[in-house]
């Protein structure tokens, strides 16, 4: 037992394994003396947090007379380790805490060989501290300065992102404080909204700099950057000019840093998330969808396609009262503030991993804004500064997020002014937890109609309750819409407020794909909508009975038509929906929202149930495809200045040879039991392939391949088409990736919405890359498709054309795509395609295929 006489230790982590390995590591310098030290990481195994009442009780468990040191990791574990000082109630307690900025491994075994000699407080803080010293004096040569121009810092010293210049001096020469400058163009679409501005935000609170950020364009500002609420009022613009300006030790790597974050966009996922889906339409296979509502037009906005019809329900709940009577003491009131701030961030957290599970990543990061408001230092300290002067905990965050939610909604930026939102759902849970008011829900079924919907809200809809959405406020791009539409819930938006009077019970009718709203509607009208909602119904239920028959064109040619799975859940829905197998498992899915990677016992138990799942139907499982564009916190790689050309793809896999091999053997387990294939993504070259296959047998084990296990990789890479037969000798198939095809093909990165409209499957460029590898592999082996293009139906006759007879698609959309097979005639699309190739771009290349489906329905 250690001695608590002696100065304790806490371990504040976002991740409770990197925390245990910090400790493990500290211990063994020790030499078998013992150190109180506490682990506060993590919300629980494996999900990534921080929590404040955690953190209390590690510092009340190794507390003592001699103090605590606290060692921290990223961003919002600071505020969480300020808020658990916050709790405690001994004020001497706190008084004996100290929180070290020293780096989290280092300081943790600095401070603990401290620590366990006897050293005081402030003795083993002063240690932590220090703990880089030594590296830095080693790595860091003697010459070695900032580099700068003398004088004052103007427009002529400042560069464009990848630059930065240095240091401020005085007119005389003296240097007054180390600046570090540069200046970024915005580029997302929206301009800081809040979710790149929460990323924003987050990776300046991660570094030991003070940063701030000003408008060139409009000359608003300075703003300090680890402000979320002040970031906002610069109103950054798509192609405003934005500066930084830092200072602190690691004052160019923040500068640096910020510069690359912007020219990635600050990893904003836009492109069909943001855009209201199109609605579906009950006409032929040939017509032409109908085109979204402008963002101008008065009345409800179409936000999330689908026909709802049902009796109007109101969110129900106990209205939240702010209490006007007796406060207690500042300190008490504080500490109010912080349980509820901690407890909302918990939920919030639990939140945002279980939207990331169900529904994807760019969902799930909506919440991250969300998280970022409730680490707002200046909006806390406002806060906490009304309560010091006598108003109640309450009252206090209701008056401080009033303010901050009024200057967000006076913002000229529409969207901007949209985020206001944001805020208010905020504010209200912490005023909900503050209070002990109950949250809103639905109490019975029917057509919810609300004021707006919080992304947690609208994340924890149930479809079965709710069968549509009409918000009086709100747009098509709120999170609200989004989450809508990845839940396939009917949704019109900006309905006015006049709707919040319709009475419960209500028959409401609304057309979530045109933004057709009625209240009460007359017999005529109701009867139009339920035969247009029945004849979709009717349309689906067909397709869905034939679903589970063999897809045959009009000429005779089979089709396998499998789906594209990330979950048991996924593979169950593709079982029902008539799935002829699963063409593309992202096994991802099992390595996210989590500290350690899955080992090979449980990737075992996945697989094999999916398989089970899909019912004895091949399952195509695609290795572990991450990397620089999707990192892992548990696999640490280099920064790279474009992750989508860096080390992803099997280009980790091989960089990982241990965790590669672990997958593989799992693979072979689930193939020795069901039909399982297996594919590698990302190839470029053969020598990948050969190592691929090598670490593959090696983890088949002493008993070799199983015998129905087939091999295949991605086709992402022109390289790869464009040198597709020397990869088939060691091949069973192929499948295309017509999303990172496209994306490689034409130079233009798939989610940015500056060359959005460069990223096109159905241009003739990539549609060659997939003949030739048509071409190629005829005969010799399958070829499929599993990007996005395989379920566009004005893809489809091209891709039958080039040769293309398996097609991989989301669960919901597989009766649709056989529908729409078994009406083609593939002799027609074989000398179509051939002239699309011919063709100088993608819209010319639609107009043929509407062309010949036209004629084909004549």
């Amino acid at each position: 037992m250690a001695d608590r006489q002696n100065v304790g230790l806490v371990v504040v982590s976002h991740s409770r394994t990197l925390a245990l390995a910090a400790v493990s590591l500290a211990s063994e310098m020790l030499q078998g003396r013992a150190v109180n030290i506490a682990v506060a990481a993590g919300l629980d195994e494996t999900t990534f947090g921080t929590d404040a009442v955690r953190i209390k009780e590690s510092i009340e468990e190794v507390g003592g007379p001699a103090g605590v040191v606290v060692l921290m990791d990223v961003g919002s574990a600071v505020l969480s380790t300020e808020l658990a000082l916050d709790l405690l109630d001994d004020q001497s307690a706190r008084d004996r805490v100290v929180l070290s900025p020293a780096p989290i491994v280092e300081g943790l075994i600095a401070a603990a060989v401290a620590a366990a000699g006897g050293a005081s407080l402030r003795e083993v803080a002063a240690e932590a501290r220090g703990a880089l010293m030594a590296k830095a004096a080693h790595l860091t040569e003697p010459t070695e300065t900032t580099t700068g121009i003398p004088g004052e810092i103007s427009s002529e010293n400042t560069v464009d992102a990848g630059g930065v210049v240095g240091v401020t001096e005085t007119s005389v020469g003296q240097p007054i404080a180390e600046q570090v400058v540069g200046v970024f163009t915005v580029a997302n679409e929206h301009g800081l909204h809040a979710r790149p501005a929460a990323r924003l935000v987050s990776e300046v609170r991660a570094l030991d700099a003070s940063v701030q950020l000003r408008n060139l364009t409009t000359g608003s500002g300075p703003v300090p950057a680890n402000s979320l609420t002040r970031v906002a009022t610069l109103e950054a613009r798509r192609d405003h000019q934005i500066e930084v300006r830092a200072s602190g030790p690691q004052a160019k790597q923040a500068v640096e840093h910020l510069l690359t974050l912007a020219g990635r966009h600050f990893d904003e996922v836009v492109g069909a998330l943001e855009l209201p889906a199109r609605a579906e339409s009950p006409s032929a296979l040939s017509s032409m969808l109908p085109s979204v509502a402008s963002s101008s037009q008065t009345g409800p906005l179409p936000a999330s396609p689908g026909i709802a019809i049902g009796p109007a329900r109101k969110l129900t709940a106990v209205p939240i009262e702010i209490e006007q009577g007796v406060i207690g003491d500042p300190a008490s009131e504080w500490r109010r503030i912080a349980e509820s701030v901690a407890e909302v961030r918990r939920d919030i957290e639990h939140v945002r991993v279980r939207t990331a599970r169900e529904m994807g990543a760019a969902e799930a990061g909506i919440f991250d804004a969300h998280l970022t408001l409730l680490a707002d230092s200046e909006m806390l300290a406002d806060v906490k500064g009304r309560i010091a002067a006598g108003v109640g905990a309450p009252a206090a965050w209701a008056a401080c997020l009033a303010e901050v939610e009024r200057q967000w909604a006076e913002l000229s930026d529409p969207y901007l002014r949209e985020r206001a939102g944001d805020v208010h759902a905020v504010g209200q849970q912490v005023l909900r937890s503050l209070t002990g008011a109950t949250a809103e829900q639905v109490l019975a079924v029917g057509v919810l109609v609300t004021r707006d919907l919080t992304p947690a809200q609208a994340a924890g809809l149930d479809a079965e309750r709710v069968s549509g959405v009409v918000l009086a406020f709100g747009s098509t791009s709120s999170h609200a819409a989004i989450l809508a539409r990845a839940r396939d819930i009917p949704l019109v938006v900006a309905a006015g407020p006049e709707v919040l009077d319709i009475p419960e019970g209500t028959l409401i009718v609304i057309d979530g794909g045109s933004g057709e709203l009625h209240t009460d509607p007359d017999p005529e009208v109701l009867g139009q909508f339920r035969r247009r909602a029945g004849e979709l119904a009717e349309r689906r239920a067909q397709e869905l009975a034939l679903a589970g028959q063999p897809t045959v064109s009009r000429d005779n040619v089979s089709f396998e038509v499998a789906a594209n799975l990330g979950s048991v859940a996924d593979a169950r829905s593709a079982l029902a929906s008539g799935a002829d197998g699963a063409g593309l498992v992202r096994t991802e899915f099992l390595f996210l929202g989590r500290s350690t990677a899955p080992d090979q016992a449980e990737q075992e138990q996945e697989y094999v149930a999916i398989a089970d799942a899909m019912g004895g139907r091949r399952v195509t499982l695609r290795t572990l495809d991450v990397g620089g564009d999707k990192p892992l916190p548990y696999l640490p790689s280099p920064f790279e200045q474009n992750p989508f050309l860096g080390l992803r793809g099997i280009r980790l896999c091989l960089d990982r040879p241990a965790l590669f091999r672990e997958q593989l053997a799992a693979i072979c387990h689930s193939a020795r039991r069901s039909p399982t294939s297996v594919m590698f993504p990302m190839i470029s070259t053969v020598g990948e392939l050969l190592q691929a296959r090598q670490i593959l047998e090696e983890a088949a084990g002493p008993s070799g391949l199983p015998a129905d296990l087939r091999v295949g990789m991605m086709v992402e890479v022109p390289a790869a088409a464009l040198k597709i037969q020397s990869f088939l000798p060691h091949l069973d198939f192929v499948s295309i990736g017509t999303n990172d095809l496209t994306q490689y093909t034409l130079a233009a990165e798939r989610g940015n919405p500056a060359v959005a409209s460069f990223s096109d499957a159905l241009d003739p460029g990539v549609l060659q890359l997939i003949d030739r590898v048509s071409r190629a592999a005829h005969g010799q082996v399958d070829v499929a498709v599993c990007g996005e293009a395989a379920s566009d139906e004005l893809s489809i006759p091209v891709l039958v054309g080039l040769g293309v007879r398996e097609l991989s698609v989301t669960p919901a959309a597989v009766p649709r795509v056989k529908a729409n097979l078994r009406q083609l005639d593939v002799g027609r699309c074989r000398a179509m395609a051939q002239v699309a190739l011919t063709l100088a771009s993608p819209d010319d290349v639609r107009k043929l295929v509407l062309a010949m489906l036209s004629e084909s329905s004549a």
